[in-house]
């Protein structure tokens, strides 16, 4: 079964390497948001005075209909055959991960950086939630950073670790938990009572990932020739400089092993919204540090596939032999 379950997994990340996430293809996520977008709406018409409560039934009830729809396609196809099993765990696998359109993000903002720091605006706004029209190129190159730095958490290491621990199953679970925090997640007073429970619910499944994707990514930055002792330092140092408790751990990597600072008071919605500082302000950031910290997203996934193949390996070795 884990060795069943790990060739999954290789092969999901081969697909998500390849191709990344298509806009045509229409991936599971787009679906979870438009259930939890009307779930939201009926609960808020009908709950309108007991939202905390409801954020609990959105919570629980997104999640667990994910977990049940992904086990009856499984279990369906491997009752047709365990080689169409098998081909449905390896698609699951690639529609959990997203290391390649993370990178791809990124790559993007570099691209129009180098036209002209209006296009680099109006690129970055794609893929952070803060006011983006009076970013300089050096905030513009921070914001791609923290974004690739955070996402490689919840978007590869959470995927890879729910993966192996519970096959399709968990992972779309932990798929479907992602989406709520990015969609209802948040402090301000719209969203602060009805997505209380995503939000915890979020910050509870990336807690151990977030630290194996910190330890990872100072290795990276070891095997990429950056500053990985600086990285530890920053890491022991800022990891507790974010509301979140677990983004400011990959994010203060990646500011120690570019020498950089992140965080900081930025402009959300017209209103600026003050957070610590990680890392070190040691020089200005260029767009060449987007390639930089892709290349860290790279090697740090692959690191978490070794290491899970590693498991995987362990758990077959005769007892009496260790």
């Amino acid at each position: 079964m884990m060795i069943a379950r790990f060739t999954a997994l290789l092969a999901g990340l081969l697909l998500d390497a390849l191709i990344g996430d298509p806009e045509w293809f229409p991936h599971p996520v787009r679906f979870i948001g438009k259930y939890i977008s009307w779930m939201e709406t009926q609960l808020r018409k009908h709950c309108a005075n007991r939202l905390r409560a409801a954020a609990v039934l959105l919570t629980i009830s997104t999640v667990c209909l994910t977990m049940m729809l992904t086990a009856f396609i499984v279990l369906f196809f491997y009752w047709l055959h365990p080689v169409a099993g098998w081909i449905s765990d390896a698609l699951i696998a690639w529609m959990a991960l997203s290391c390649k359109c993370l990178a791809k993000e990124a790559i993007g903002v570099q691209n129009a950086l180098k036209i002209s720091v209006a296009r680099g605006r109006k690129q970055v706004a794609r893929i952070v939630g803060r006011d983006t029209q009076q970013l300089s190129e050096d905030e513009i190159v921070k914001a791609t950073i923290e974004t690739v730095a955070e996402n490689t958490t919840d978007g590869v290491i959470s995927p890879i670790l729910y993966y192996l621990i519970g096959g399709s199953i968990f992972a779309m679970g932990f798929k479907a938990a992602s989406t709520l925090d990015s969609m209802v997640g948040y402090l301000d007073e719209k969203y602060r009572d009805i997505g209380w429970a995503s939000a915890k619910l979020d910050d509870i499944l990336n807690y151990p990932s977030a630290r194996i994707c910190a330890l990872l990514m100072c290795l990276s930055a070891f095997i990429l020739r950056l500053d990985w002792k600086n990285a530890i330092q920053i890491v022991r140092r800022d990891h507790a400089n974010h509301k979140s408790p677990n983004c400011a751990w990959s994010e203060a990597a990646a500011a120690g092993a570019l020498h950089i600072q992140l965080g900081g008071t930025h402009m959300y919605f017209g209103k600026p919204i003050e957070k610590p500082t990680i890392g070190d302000n040691d020089r200005t950031a260029t767009f060449q540090d987007i390639n930089s910290t892709c290349n860290l997203l790279y090697i740090t996934t692959i690191l978490m596939t070794l290491l899970c193949g590693l498991v995987v390996f362990c758990s077959f070795i005769p007892r009496n032999i260790l």
